[in-house]
């Protein structure tokens, strides 16, 4: 690391859980439904690390649905719960790196998410004890790739900016942390290393995580 972080604050999906090919799938499963199958214009990699409202803005002004958007929101939610539950798909080495980071860092998470989704997700495991503090989009004005999650998190650990370390799998989520200030390690669970190459570091996997942030513990 050029400096060693005093907290580290993770983002959700696609760094905890293996959430956004569910993610996808909800969306798609909804689209269907609507009628919107193989017509709906959405790219889903453009929307990695963002909120729910920001696809569905786009959604909506494309095609002019009848349900309001706060109906379409719940009813997503709702099937992505539905698809988390049944899965359970926290990525397999995630509670081990996160058991021995909070053992040295105070930790956080940063998401995209709604405090709803973040809730099933940080239950899975008994993650959520590990994690001092939870900064869902809810939280805050803008969403990523806006800086607000990750400064609001800051804010509750009262760590400064320059002092926190994230990590993240999206380039939404990279060019957020970056505009807070912090050191960014982008793992390439979701997108490959080309779009995420203005982190500071980034990795494979989570051992390399370790390496970076315990370096001193085998």
């Amino acid at each position: 690391m050029t400096k060693q972080p005093v907290a580290v604050i993770f983002d959700m999906d696609g760094v905890i859980v293996d959430s956004e090919p569910h993610h996808e799938q909800a969306f798609r499963e909804i689209f269907a439904e609507m009628g919107y199958t193989d017509s709906h214009g959405i790219h889903f990699p453009d929307y990695y690390g963002r909120s729910d409202l920001a696809l569905w803005t786009d959604f909506v002004a494309m095609h002019r649905p009848l349900k309001p958007i706060e109906e379409l929101l719940e009813w997503k939610q709702q099937r992505l719960i539905d698809l988390l539950r049944r899965d359970e798909p926290i990525f397999e080495s995630l509670p081990e790196l996160v058991a021995n980071l909070a053992r040295r860092y105070p930790l956080a998470v940063a998401s995209g998410s709604s405090h709803r989704v973040i809730d099933e997700v940080l239950s899975m495991g008994g993650l959520r004890r590990h994690f001092q503090h939870v900064v869902s989009v809810q939280d805050v004005i803008h969403g990523k790739p806006a800086p607000d999650v990750f400064l609001r998190a800051s804010t509750l650990l009262k760590v400064p900016p320059n002092e926190c370390c994230v990590i993240e799998d999206s380039a939404a989520g990279v060019q957020a942390a970056l505009a807070a200030g912090m050191q960014v390690i982008a793992i390439t669970n979701s997108l490959p290393s080309g779009p995420l190459s203005k982190a500071h570091h980034v990795v494979a996997g989570y051992e390399e995580i370790h390496a970076l942030l315990l370096p001193s513990i085998p």
